[in-house]
């Protein structure tokens, strides 16, 4: 038996000719280029990747990668990239698009794409405000945030990206920070490895719109004690210097010492825990979690779908569109 050695690329293979124009600053850039990179570790063959965008400074996506990709209409691209992967299995499909994009008017498409569970990865780039269309708020902005569509300041509870996707079912759900490359890179590889859907938040800034949105958790001098990175299996410990942990009780979280701290489990049958810490406030005790909430290995869609076919086609024998339209009670009109 032949082994078909997996195809090597670099970066460089992954970057379109088309002239990058997001605004000088922003963190897309760094997004765009740790996507590259993994791509061209994954030993995936280049002509199975596509991507798949909406409307929004993200959706622009798919003219800077060097793959098939599809840049569709606002808040559809899941149900695209439903199509595609239902039709074309073996294709790798990965779907971008920022918090309005995904959120606003893509919200339908996106939880009942978690609930499938098909096998897609889809990048949602939170920067808590619209910058395409200027600087609205969007629903990830927070409480009494005042842009030009909210003078005096939002009213609305934002959604938690997270705790909503937890909800919808999804397999696979994890966080990460656009100026934090090896954490993104790490946390994208293991989405790809994820055998379903997969939904990975990328807490990312805007230089224009909403400059240091995310400063009080990601800025270098805060970000190790305002952190903590999820690792199934592993204690959560965090701090600078590795010496706070956190505790899982029945009723809360709390700041330990690293020797009491409890062991992440990201694989539990409910996501209970994940949809416990994730939904803590930014500025509390409690550090912001980054990494794998949960990563559950469940039945994928088009793999049922493909399964239901083949299973039909041996019991009732290869037919035509116009035999099942015709089979059953129907009749003709004269």
């Amino acid at each position: 038996m032949t082994t078909v050695e997996a195809p090597k690329y670099k970066k460089a293979e992954f970057v379109s000719d088309q002239d990058v124009r997001w605004c000088p600053g922003c963190g897309d850039y760094a997004i765009l280029s740790a996507v590259q990179q993994v791509f061209a570790g994954l030993g995936v063959p280049k002509e199975k990747f596509v991507c798949v965008s909406g409307i929004g400074c993200a959706a622009r996506f798919p003219y800077y990668m060097d793959t098939f990709g599809f840049h569709t209409i606002h808040g559809r691209a899941p149900a695209i990239a439903t199509g595609i992967k239902t039709a074309r299995p073996e294709l790798d499909v990965w779907v971008f698009g920022g918090d309005g994009d995904a959120l606003s008017i893509g919200g339908n498409h996106l939880i009942h794409a978690a609930r499938r569970n098909l096998d897609l990865k889809m990048v949602m780039f939170n920067n808590r405000i619209y910058g395409l269309t200027k600087g609205q708020y969007s629903p990830t902005s927070e409480k009494n945030k005042k842009t030009p569509s909210t003078p005096m300041g939002s009213v609305d509870n934002p959604f938690n990206p997270i705790a909503l996707v937890l909800g919808a079912g999804a397999s696979f759900v994890a966080r990460t920070v656009d100026t934090q490359i090896s954490h993104m890179r790490a946390v994208l590889e293991a989405a790809h490895r994820h055998k379903g859907f997969a939904l990975v938040e990328i807490l990312q800034n805007c230089v224009i719109f909403n400059d240091k949105a995310f400063s009080h958790i990601t800025d270098k001098g805060i970000r190790d004690d305002r952190q903590i990175d999820l690792r199934h299996g592993e204690p959560m410990i965090f701090g600078k210097d590795l010496d706070k942990g956190l505790r899982i009780l029945p009723d809360k979280i709390e700041v330990c010492s690293p020797a009491e701290a409890s062991n992440w489990v990201a694989d539990g049958p409910t996501g209970a825990n994940a949809f416990r810490i994730c939904q803590y406030a930014e500025s509390g005790d409690i550090p912001v979690p980054v990494g794998i909430f949960r990563s559950v290995e469940t039945p994928v869609f088009e793999t049922e779908v493909h399964a239901q076919m083949t299973k039909s086609i041996a019991t009732l024998g290869v037919g035509t569109l116009a035999d099942v339209l015709a089979s059953g009670e129907t009749w003709q009109v004269k």
